[in-house]
C-alpha cells in the first residue's frame, strides 16, 4: 500500500469518538418491497436518518446483525453478530489487506482463525470472514460488508449502509434539495471496494475500483428524477491481497477464441465498468437512489455479451458542495474461470464526496 492510500485509512481511523455502531433496525423496518427495494428505515424523510440493509436469502445472506466499529480505547475493530463459526464476532484489522479502494479509503477486518473452547481449553477451527467498513470525512454517512469464502454457495453475511441523523461535529446530516437556475446536475465521486464470493465453489476475492454517480437535480417534477452510476477501473484481488485481474481478463477472453474482446477498459487490464440502467425516477426527494447495473464485454465482430447483472442502492446527505453519497452495490455473473457452473456474487461498498 502507499504511503499516501495508509495515511487516509488512519486517518480515518481517528475520526469521531471512536465507537461507530450502525442504527439497530429492529424497532424500525420494513420487509423488502416487490418492487426490490432493501428493507429498513419505515417512512423516511430528507431530514431522517436513513438505514438500508441485506434481505435474508436461503444461503444466509442478509444474516448478519449489530455491525459497529471500535476504536475507543485504540483496538481499531469491528464488531458484528449472528454469524455462525465466526469466533468471538470481533474482526481485528487485516494483514495481507489492511485496507481496499484506490486511495485506501476503506478498512479491511477479518475473524479470529480459532477459538478456544471454554469448557476444555482446546483450539477449534472457524470459517474466514472478512469485513469492509467505511465512513465519510465527516461522519454524515458510513457502510460495512461481512462475507466468507468457506461456504460453497454465497453463504453468511451481510451489507448495511446509512445516512446519519449527524455528522461528527453535530451538523444535520439530512438530504438538502438544491435550488437551481437553468441546468443542476452534478457529479459524485469516490473509492468502491468489495468483496466476492461464490455459488458453486468455496473462495473468497476482494475488489476496488472508481464509483460516480450523476444527478439531475432539476428535475425533480414528480418527487423521482434521473440519476446515472458506474464503476470503472475494476480490479480483483485474492484473499491473500495479490492483484489477480489479469488471470481472470484471460479466462474471460478464452471464453471465444473466434474473437478479440475490444472493450477499452479490458483493453487497458481492468475488469469491464459496471454501468447503471438511464432511467428519469432513479432518485427521490428523500435522498435515496437506485437503479439496475451491468457489464458487458464488446468483441471484434461487433457481438455484445451481458456479463454482471444486478442492482445499486445508494442515500444522499448533504448539499451543494458539501454533498455526500453512501451505497451498496450487488451483482452476479458466471465466472468465466470455472469449468463447471460457478456463479460469482459481488457486493461492493462505495462512499462519494461532491465534484
Amino acid at each position: 500500500m502507499t504511503t499516501a492510500a495508509l495515511l487516509a485509512a488512519l486517518a480515518l481511523v481517528s475520526c469521531g469518538d471512536g465507537t461507530n455502531p450502525f442504527d439497530d433496525p429492529a424497532e424500525e423496518s420494513t420487509d423488502p418491497e416487490d418492487d426490490g427495494s432493501l428493507p429498513g428505515t419505515t417512512n423516511p424523510t430528507a431530514t431522517s436518518a436513513i438505514q438500508r440493509y441485506e434481505a435474508e436469502t436461503e444461503s444466509g445472506g442478509g444474516t448478519a446483525l449489530s455491525y459497529e466499529y471500535r476504536n475507543d480505547t485504540g483496538q481499531d475493530e469491528f464488531y458484528v453478530d449472528n454469524l455462525p463459526f465466526d469466533a468471538d464476532n470481533t474482526y481485528s484489522r487485516g494483514v495481507a489487506m489492511s485496507s481496499i479502494g484506490p486511495s485506501g479509503a476503506y478498512q479491511v477486518y477479518e475473524s479470529d482463525p480459532v477459538a478456544v473452547d471454554p469448557v476444555t481449553s482446546n483450539t477449534v477451527g472457524t470459517f474466514s470472514y472478512r469485513a469492509i467498513y467505511g465512513k465519510s470525512t465527516t461522519g454524515k454517512v458510513q457502510f460495512a460488508i461481512v462475507r466468507s469464502g468457506n461456504y460453497v454457495d454465497y453463504g453468511f453475511g451481510g451489507f448495511v449502509y446509512q445516512r446519519n441523523l449527524q455528522a461528527d461535529d453535530g451538523s444535520s446530516a439530512g438530504f438538502v434539495l438544491p435550488t437551481c437556475t437553468g441546468a443542476c446536475q452534478a457529479d459524485f465521486a469516490g473509492d468502491y471496494a468489495g468483496l466476492r464470493v461464490f455459488e458453486g465453489s468455496g473462495g473468497l476475492e476482494y475488489v476496488q475500483g472508481n464509483a460516480v454517480l450523476k444527478v439531475d437535480f432539476e428535475d425533480f417534477n414528480n418527487g423521482k428524477t434521473g440519476a446515472v452510476f458506474y464503476v470503472r477501473n475494476r480490479r480483483v484481488f485474492d484473499i491473500n491481497g495479490n492483484d489477480i485481474t489479469a488471470g481472470y481478463l484471460a479466462a474471460l477472453e478464452g471464453q471465444d477464441t473466434s474473437t478479440t474482446i475490444t472493450n477499452s477498459e479490458v483493453l487497458a487490464g481492468n475488469l469491464p465498468n459496471l454501468v447503471s440502467a438511464v432511467n428519469s425516477d432513479a432518485a427521490d426527494t428523500n435522498g435515496e437512489v437506485s437503479a439496475s447495473v451491468t457489464s458487458y464485454v464488446t468483441d471484434s465482430d461487433g457481438g455484445v455479451t451481458n456479463l454482471d447483472t444486478g442492482n445499486f442502492y445508494a442515500i444522499m446527505s448533504g448539499s451543494g458542495a458539501n454533498g455526500e453519497v453512501v451505497g451498496i452495490v450487488v451483482v452476479e455473473q458466471e465466472d468465466p474461470r470455472s469449468s463447471g457452473s460457478v456463479t460469482a456474487q459481488e457486493t461492493g461498498g462505495f462512499i462519494l464526496y461532491r465534484q
